[in-house]
């Protein structure tokens, strides 16, 4: 029998269509401002120096509000914390957008901190109605790895959107934009009956630590640092390879083909029904992962072969993303579970910067190929937590409580299809 699901099927659910269409508009501008706040900053100062601590602001802040904002939609609901949060977020951007050359550095690096605070949490809380909008719950890791392909859409179409906007307008006008968005998109996600109807989990357990309680989520989190490691580090590796081979300006052409490696990845996933459903399925996509990866530290000499191995590269993040993810709803306790998402992106956040910040120490001492060592290394270690915890993760054999409060891992709660 045929069980290879199409797309049909995986968006066949009443408002499935238009919960996922609404949330890919709304996170939009993420890919967008990120970029924009920095190249704005450096405008305005002419500092690279006051341009990367208004970036470090932004990422620092959003770290931090990520898995505090989903505890509050744990406790609250979906609707006022992303309309209260995409207004200040909207706020920012507007403000900042509008800021004249004169402007202090402090002001810049407030808005950035403030940018990032108030993000609404948004693709904590699209995932954590992918499980209540799955027509056929045995499609929920297809679900995921699509969500996470046209996820990448973003990634690859944002950047360019803000330089030409900054281009044909202003880089003040590309925050204006972005701060639109956010707020028209949110807004349009968040009346989606989906999201209006979604309530907390009354059967929220007590103690201490939220979604970090659970093993099983904490090896999540362990694994999320260390692909955010690799996706850093990497990131900055490309850099370095075109500017050592005297071709600056192919990095970015290269990190698209990154990006469309994945594109191409995740639909192959989708395809194939989400692909990691446990840990014997997730560990060779981490594997794979860092192999490719790791593999870019025998191209630093040729653009040509690093566009290659980055695109094949690029083709294990969307299925291990949407693997990683695919778990949370049976690693995460009860009532804890956009906290828990949240708790994944903010791994990713605080791995690719210190991905980023070691390889650039790495790449000032030693070259573009130390960076790709430090890739391989960092993937390596994602393999091994996830080893470590197979034991814990969804699909595992049931385990006894332990004494603190863990939750045993239990089975999946999308069965596997072949």
């Amino acid at each position: 029998m045929n069980t290879t699901p199409k797309l049909s099927s995986i968006l066949s659910a009443p408002g499935a269509k238009a919960v996922v269409g609404s949330s890919i508009l709304a996170r939009l501008p993420l890919a967008m401002f990120s970029l924009a706040l920095l190249v704005h900053a450096r405008d305005l100062t002419g500092s690279y120096a006051i341009a990367g601590l208004t970036s470090g602001a932004y990422a620092v802040a959003s770290a931090i509000s990520s898995p505090l904002l989903g505890g509050l939609v744990d406790r609250r609901g979906q609707t006022a914390v992303l309309i209260c949060g995409a207004a200040v977020t909207a706020a920012s951007l507007i403000a900042d957008g509008m800021l004249s050359a004169d402007a202090p550095a402090s002001v810049l690096i407030a808005l950035g901190a403030a940018t990032g605070l108030s993000s609404p949490p948004l693709d904590a809380c699209v995932r954590t109605l992918l499980p209540a909008i799955a027509a056929d719950p045995g499609r929920l890791p297809a679900l995921f790895a699509f969500e996470s392909t046209l996820l990448e859409v973003t990634f690859v179409t944002g950047p360019p959107i803000a330089l030409g906007v900054g281009a044909v307008w202003s880089s003040g006008g590309a925050l204006i934009v972005s701060g639109v968005i956010i707020l028209l998109g949110t807004l349009l996600f968040a009346v989606q009956p989906a999201s209006r109807r979604w309530r907390p989990d009354t059967r929220r357990t007590g103690g201490r630590g939220g979604s970090l309680r659970s093993p099983a989520m904490r090896i999540l989190v362990a694994i999320s640092l260390g692909t955010g490691m690799v996706y850093g580090a990497t990131e900055v590796g490309v850099t370095a390879i075109t500017h050592g081979l005297g071709d600056s300006t192919a990095a970015g052409p290269l990190l698209g083909l990154w990006g469309a490696g994945s594109l191409v990845g995740g639909l192959v996933a989708t395809r194939l029904g989400g692909v990691a459903r446990d840990a014997r399925g997730l560990i060779p996509l981490l594997g794979a992962l860092a192999l490719l990866h790791g593999a870019l530290i025998f191209t630093t000499g040729s653009v040509l072969a690093t566009g290659l191995v980055l695109t094949l590269a690029g083709a294990t993040i969307a299925p291990t993303e949407a693997g990683i993810y695919a778990m949370v709803d049976a690693a995460a306790p009860a009532g804890t579970h956009t906290e828990a998402y949240s708790w994944l992106l903010t791994a990713s956040l605080v791995g690719a910067s210190l991905g980023m910040a070691a390889a650039g120490a790495l790449i000032q001492g030693a070259g573009a190929p130390a960076a790709f060592a430090l890739v391989g290394v960092a993937g390596c270690l994602a393999v091994l937590a996830a080893m470590l915890g197979a034991g814990r993760l969804p699909g595992a054999a049931p385990e006894s409580d332990g004494p603190a409060g863990g939750l045993r891992a239990q089975p999946s709660p999308a069965p596997s299809v072949r």
